[in-house]
């Protein structure tokens, strides 16, 4: 297998080049939005539980920024129109410059105010017809730590907060909760069954989440957290509340970096995208390596030189894909007892991701 030399590259979920569709596993049709649905990231955090001089968002796995993972989360998706993320002030070059290096196309930045609700307005206000020619129907607001969202639950969200007004995510609780007095005593807990903890992402109707912003006070602006209260007491909207995956989980201290690597690194081991000629051999290919993988998409070219542009496409835009794009071309020495071993080779080549192979896209 020969390596191509794009080493600082974008990860992407997706082949946004796909001419064509291969053996199975590749992505289910994108379903039907029929209303306009923008996001907002507040990153604004110091990243003070962590201890680190980084503040998270900002900490890298594969030479790519954790928020870069969240921003592809929802940019992949056609149906999300912009995705603005909110940075401290002195972030916001560090920010741009992320933006252009991972070729974040919907992306727009904005500077934070100095509470996470005074942060979350100004990304809210950005999106105001003035600012960005079309207000959004329905907003969702997602932490910027939190990159393992999926489509599906983004879409429970959505279709909730057109619904009802607004919704959000929720967890069950895995403590009991107790309140203490003030002499640090046990004074009362709450029965754990009634309770649950609320989670990212929330979405909002655009009025519903603006009028709470408007109306809010500066008790809330500097010591409120839950935007659904806020929905709630200034707008008058009930969330709709949905239980989400255990995937939701938040990065918030030193060991929770780790953890968000190691899923990395497991989701990039269990897919690939192979580009081929669409021939019988190549398609054996394709179903091995589904076996062995679980998932990849396979992209059909009619001639070796159309591939050759898609390959130098990905390269021109910095768009080496978050999983390996594995090139197959069948020639005189590609023999049939050969698949299957070409098969567990290129798993071997993906799953072991040491650093040479990071981010490189791979040719067979």
């Amino acid at each position: 297998m020969k390596q191509s030399n794009d080493t600082d590259s974008s990860g992407e979920p997706g082949c946004s080049s796909r001419r064509g569709g291969g053996g199975g596993g590749g992505h289910e049709a994108t379903p039907a939005v029929r209303f306009t649905v923008s996001v907002v990231l507040p990153a604004g955090g110091t990243g003070e539980r962590t201890g680190l001089p980084t503040p998270k968002q900002f900490c890298t796995f594969l030479n790519r920024p954790l928020i870069s993972y969240t921003v592809q989360a929802f940019e992949r998706l056609s149906w999300i129109q912009h995705v603005v993320v909110v940075v401290a002030e002195e972030s916001t070059a560090l920010m741009m410059d992320i933006v252009q290096r991972f070729q974040h196309t919907k992306v727009r930045v904005v500077p934070g105010g100095a509470t996470r609700h005074r942060s979350i307005f100004n990304g809210v206000r950005a999106l105001d017809a003035g600012q960005s020619g079309t207000t959004p129907d329905v907003v969702i607001v997602h932490d910027a730590v939190r990159p393992f969202v999926e489509e599906d639950f983004l879409l429970e969200i959505a279709m909730a907060a057109k619904e009802n007004g607004a919704s959000g995510a929720i967890r069950p609780l895995v403590s009991t909760v107790i309140a203490t007095s003030s002499e640090g005593f046990l004074d009362h807990s709450l029965e754990r069954g009634k309770y649950r903890a609320s989670e990212m992402p929330q979405g909002f109707l655009y009025p519903v989440i603006y009028q709470a912003y408007q109306k809010c006070s500066e008790f809330d602006f500097d010591f409120g957290t839950e935007c659904l209260h806020l929905a709630l007491q200034h707008a008058g909207t009930k969330a709709k509340l949905i239980e989400g995956p255990p995937t939701l989980w938040k990065v918030t201290y030193k060991r929770d970096l780790a953890a968000a690597e190691s899923i990395i690194k497991e989701r990039l081991c269990g897919s690939a995208c192979v580009i081929s000629d669409g021939s019988k051999r190549s398609r054996e290919l394709g179903r091995c390596l589904q076996r062995v993988m679980g998932s990849f998409d396979m992209v059909n070219g009619s001639c070796l030189s159309e591939v050759e542009e898609t390959i130098r496409a990905l390269e021109a835009a910095n768009r080496a894909l978050l999983y390996p794009v594995v090139v197959v071309w069948e020639d005189a020495g590609f023999s049939d007892g050969s698949v299957q071993r070409l098969a567990e080779l290129t798993h071997t080549l993906i799953h072991d991701r040491n650093a040479v192979l990071a981010g490189q896209m791979l040719q067979a």
